[in-house]
């Protein structure tokens, strides 16, 4: 039976797979360093050595192994680390750390979001106020929605437990290597465990386990 222990950090999350670990050294949840990304990245930032790193415009970090394309758009306070590709009209809005080796693809919008380490959003996503574990992927079209239709606080719910997060904007959390099929939407405070998939055209919402398959609402396959 799923529980709310399996949403902690400890249990989506390869942290060594992030230059952004520090920030949750003193967080059960991950959704708890949301409110803190901007400034971590400016503290951060100020550290990063200026032999890797270069700093553009207003609290922007560059990775000089990064690849930037002309046409995108990025907006401090923001980190791409190395290897990381920013391609044709990406849209970075702020508070975004883009991991190593990472890809931010065609018109493709972050705002407030850590993607660790060989995260893929390369076509036509939306990521707001998430955080992406190790290798996940999101198909083209997938989107996490960040708030509410009727605006009201995001509530995390895992087997026949919930958790009140206090948040207005929560979009999703997703573990290492998860997979989101194309045209996907994620509904606010989804959380989705390490090594799970999730069928192209699905409206998720809730915690999908580990290891499993989301093909519905309601059918959920464990993977074997």
């Amino acid at each position: 039976m799923a529980s709310l222990r399996d949403t902690e950090i400890g249990a989506l999350y390869t942290l060594d797979e992030t230059i952004a670990k520090d920030i949750f050294h003193e967080a059960i949840y991950p959704w708890e360093v949301l409110s803190k990304i901007g400034e971590f990245i400016v503290e951060l930032g100020n550290t990063l050595p200026e032999e890797r790193y270069e700093r553009k415009g207003d609290n922007v970090w560059i990775a000089k192994s990064a690849k930037v394309y002309p046409s995108a758009c990025i907006n401090g306070p923001a980190i791409i680390d190395e290897e990381a590709e920013i391609r044709h009209c990406a849209f970075i809005r702020g508070n975004a750390i883009v991991g190593k080796g990472a890809v931010v693809g065609n018109s493709t919008e972050l705002k407030n979001v850590i993607l660790f380490n060989k995260v893929q959003v390369p076509h036509y996503n939306y990521v707001g106020d998430s955080i992406l574990g190790f290798k996940a992927h999101m198909g083209a079209g997938s989107i996490t929605s960040n708030v509410k239709s009727d605006k009201t606080l995001v509530v995390v719910r895992a087997g026949e437990e919930q958790l009140e997060t206090g948040l207005k904007k929560f979009g999703a959390m997703l573990g290492d290597h998860v997979e989101v099929g194309c045209n996907s939407v994620l509904n606010p405070g989804t959380v989705i465990g390490r090594q799970a998939n999730v069928y192209p055209t699905s409206m998720v919402r809730g915690f999908i386990p580990a290891n499993s398959i989301y093909k519905k609402q309601g059918e959920i396959a464990e993977k074997h």
